[in-house]
């Protein structure tokens, strides 16, 4: 019997300028326990999603595993799936994503303690959960921790690139009680958009990585936004106001993913109790989370039997 922990942090996605390319690992997220069976699939899930999601072949990331398994044509063993939940589901901080990536990991782990064993690189891990996912920018901050820039390259393969976050960025994510289905919200965006609105985003999005890596002093300027935020917003009042809250006393908040949780990313710790504290006069229907840039990514080691 092969036993597995695997662990995977929460993210949030477009940051903002960065639509569909930028994503933050947050330190904050799922743990699971795999365990080799004589045949099929059980799962059990504590926290979030327990009593929700799927306890059989059907879990997303039990799918998740098994894609990996066939598009290798090796057969997936039977396995027990112990979950811990802690990322909210359908909040903006990639559940989904989490998911899947933590089946790809499950995959790649017990591929590699296999007596035929098959060790997966960084670009099939990608290649996996892009291919689950639908696109790389929640994935791959899942995987490899810090600011990722996600992108396909014109041969339809997903590339990344990870840098590290400056020790100055705090963040902070506001968890509403209400959800949002991220198919809905990418709705609401039109397929065009003015030219000078994509300059604009090109420059702040740009400004945006200078700004998380080097210089957060520039944070605010560098998450505004013309490309989907304001177009989400009539469908997230709530999440709209909030971030207006914020902003008109210059905190750097956005959109987290799809939302509808709003993040901000604070110049350091200190302020984000500010941030907070307005936050809690304009909604009591927001719960803080004060967090760190998780630096690992996705994790997975071997339990000695």
């Amino acid at each position: 019997m092969t036993q597995l922990r695997v662990r995977v942090p929460a993210t949030s996605a477009n940051l903002g300028p960065g639509f569909d390319t930028l994503g933050i690992a947050l330190a904050y997220g799922d743990e699971l326990t795999v365990r080799t069976i004589e045949s099929g699939v059980r799962v059990s899930v504590t926290g979030i999603g327990e009593g929700e999601v799927p306890t059989d072949e059907t879990n997303l990331v039990a799918r998740s595993a098994a894609y990996v398994f066939e598009q290798l044509g090796r057969a997936m063993p039977g396995i027990e799936i112990e979950t811990h939940n802690r990322i909210p589901h359908g909040r903006g901080m990639g559940s989904s994503g989490s998911a899947i990536v933590s089946g790809v990991m499950l995959a790649a782990g017990l591929l590699a303690a296999d007596t035929d064993p098959i060790e997966l690189s960084e670009d099939d891990l990608l290649r996996f959960a892009t291919d689950l996912e639908g696109h790389p920018d929640n994935v791959a901050p899942a995987l490899f921790g810090g600011l990722t820039i996600a992108w396909v390259n014109a041969e339809g393969t997903p590339r990344f690139k990870r840098l590290n976050v400056h020790r100055g960025v705090s963040p902070l994510v506001f968890v509403p009680n209400f959800t949002m289905s991220t198919e809905f919200a990418r709705s609401l965006q039109p397929k065009q958009v003015p030219h000078e609105d994509a300059v604009f985003n090109v420059s702040r999005s740009a400004l945006l990585v200078a700004a998380l890596t080097q210089s957060p002093e520039l944070l605010f300027e560098a998450t505004e936004d013309r490309l989907h935020q304001n177009y989400r917003g009539e469908a997230m009042p709530a999440t709209r106001d909030l971030i207006s809250a914020l902003r008109e006393a210059g905190y750097a908040a956005v959109v987290s993913g799809a939302g509808p949780s709003v993040l901000v990313l604070a110049e350091d710790p200190g302020e984000r109790i500010a941030a907070a504290e307005l936050a809690a006069q304009v909604s009591a229907d927001w719960s803080p989370l004060f967090l760190a840039v998780d630096i690992k990514g996705a994790t997975v080691e071997v339990i000695p039997a």
